[in-house]
C-alpha cells in the first residue's frame, strides 16, 4: 500500500486543491496500484481544514504540535502501523503532478525518492528574483534538493533511520542525510514533480516560503 502524507496548518486556501491533484494522480496509476491511502495531519487548526478533509472524504489525524517535523512522522508511523510500505510525502498549499505516483514506481527499486518543485505563480515577485531563483534551481536529474512537499520512501527505510526529526523546519535535509549516512539508495530525479504556492506568509520559518522572500528582499535592495 502506498500512503500520502500531508500535514497542514490553516491551509483552507489550498488544500481542497492540493486533495483534488492527489486524486488525479491515484487515478493515473494502475489498476492493481491503486492501494493508495490518503492522511491528512491537521497540526493548529482553527479555520475551516477540517471541513475540507471531512467533505473531501480523507482521513486525517488530529495535533497540536505547531512542529511539521512531528506532523509528517505522525502521520508517516500511523500509515506504516496501517500497512504502508511507500510514503509519499508533500504539503498543503502544493499540487502534485498527476504522474506524481506513477513516476515514484517507475524509479522504482529505491529507498527514497528527492523530486523537484515549480513555483505556481510569480506573480508576487520581481523580475530579478525570478531570474535569481531559475539560476539557482536545477530542475534536472541527479540534481541535490531536497523538499517536503515532493519527498517519497520505503517504510523500512524511514524506520532503519528514525524518522522524521522534532523539527520545526529542515526535518526534511536532516532525514535525507541520515538516510545518506546509511548508504541507502536515494534518487534525485525531476521526473517527479510538484507545483507549490508562492505565498509570502510562510508556515515554516525557514522553509521554501520564507526562501522565495528572502530572494525578493534582496532583490529589491540591488534595484
Amino acid at each position: 500500500m502506498i500512503g500520502i502524507v500531508i500535514p497542514a496548518c490553516n491551509e483552507q486556501q489550498y488544500l481542497e486543491k492540493c486533495l483534488h491533484y492527489i486524486r488525479l494522480a491515484i487515478q493515473a496509476l494502475p489498476t492493481l496500484s491503486r492501494e493508495v491511502r490518503v492522511l491528512v495531519v491537521l497540526d493548529n487548526c482553527n479555520d475551516q481544514s477540517l471541513d475540507i478533509v471531512q467533505n473531501a472524504g480523507v482521513d486525517y489525524l488530529q495535533c497540536n504540535f505547531g512542529c511539521v517535523g512531528k506532523a509528517r512522522d505522525l502521520g508517516v508511523r500511523h500509515l506504516i502501523n496501517s500497512g504502508a510500505t511507500w510514503i509519499a510525502c508533500t504539503d498543503a498549499d502544493t499540487c502534485v503532478d498527476i504522474q506524481w505516483l506513477l513516476q515514484q514506481l517507475n524509479h522504482q527499486p529505491a529507498d527514497a525518492i528527492c523530486g523537484v518543485v515549480e513555483v505556481d505563480s510569480w506573480r508576487n515577485f520581481s523580475i530579478l528574483t525570478r531570474k535569481k531563483y531559475l539560476a539557482h534551481y536545477q530542475d534536472v536529474m541527479n540534481h541535490t534538493h531536497i523538499h517536503g512537499a515532493n519527498l517519497s520512501f520505503s517504510s523500512t527505510a524511514y524506520l532503519q533511520t528514525g524518522g522524521f526529526k522534532a523539527l520545526c523546519c529542515h526535518e526534511d535535509v536532516d532525514l535525507i542525510q541520515r538516510m545518506r549516512n546509511l548508504n541507502l539508495k536515494i534518487i534525485w530525479t525531476n521526473l517527479v514533480r510538484v507545483k507549490t504556492s508562492s505565498r509570502l506568509n510562510a508556515r515554516a520559518p525557514e522553509g521554501f516560503s520564507s526562501f522565495l522572500h528572502q530572494l525578493e528582499i534582496t532583490s529589491r535592495a540591488v534595484e
